[in-house]
């Protein structure tokens, strides 16, 4: 049965209209890096259980914690009025489809405003990876007040996350996305930091501190490295950003 679980309900009262990040793995796992340093730095209540269709039935643990946990879960911070969805698995598009429709209530319920992440493929280079943003018409002056590019060039967002905002579309929710230059075929802890810094926190309002995203870029990488492995053997459950002047 598709469910939310709430674990923390004192914090629900606490959180009006929040921001929530999406960090499903895709392209550079940008926004999987982005939404686990968010969980960490700021020492995140673990909110909530996400058990919706779609959603492969297995259990996780971590390193010296025996504690089992669905794979998908979300984090809350109250006092900064923030949302992190966290996932430890790919997602596929298909699995998305029925994810949004999962969430879709509990967001109109506690009034969220989505924030999707996604890497556009690009060759690194010594430049700062170049971030612009997109969403839905009644959320997108969100993004011309927080200062944030608008896209050079016409693309689409495919993967999950493509899923989960075809579904905002859809049904005329609220949602923004932001999309940054990544790494195609390995872990980017560099476009995860610009996509903090230059995206969520001009949105969410916060500062969010990410000397260990550079300090720690070889370890990241290492860390992550399996599971990029693993996005790449299987396009289709990864999300990204592609331009469309090859079909036009």
């Amino acid at each position: 049965m598709a469910r939310i679980r709430v674990l923390a309900e004192e914090l629900t009262d606490e959180l009006e209209s929040p921001t929530l990040v999406e960090g499903l793995p895709g392209v550079g796992l940008v926004g999987k890096i982005a939404a686990d340093h968010l969980v960490s730095e700021f020492d995140m209540t673990h909110y909530a259980d996400v058990f919706c269709e779609g959603v492969p039935k297995v259990a996780v643990y971590m390193k010296d914690d025996p504690t089992l946990h669905p794979p998908v879960r979300l984090y809350a911070d109250a006092e900064r009025n923030l949302l992190v969805l966290q996932s430890d698995i790919p997602i596929r598009p298909e699995a998305a489809t029925e994810l949004a429709t999962c969430l879709g209530p509990w967001f109109e319920e506690l009034d969220v405003l989505p924030v999707f992440l996604s890497g556009i493929a690009h060759e690194k280079s010594e430049a700062v990876p170049a971030l612009y943003g997109i969403g839905t018409n009644g959320a997108t002056p969100r993004l011309e007040d927080a200062g944030i590019d608008r896209p050079t060039e016409t693309g689409l967002v495919s993967g999950p996350t493509g899923a989960l905002l075809s579904n905002a579309v859809s049904v005329g929710r609220p949602a923004l996305a932001l999309v940054v230059e990544s790494d195609p075929q390995f872990p980017d802890p560099e476009a995860a930091r610009v996509i903090i810094k230059q995206g969520i926190e001009p949105l969410v309002g916060v500062e969010v501190p990410v000397d260990d995203l550079v300090d720690s870029a070889t370890e990241i990488r290492q860390a992550k490295e399996q599971l990029a492995r693993r996005m790449q053997q299987s396009e289709e459950e990864s999300t990204q950003a592609r331009p469309l002047g090859m079909y036009q």
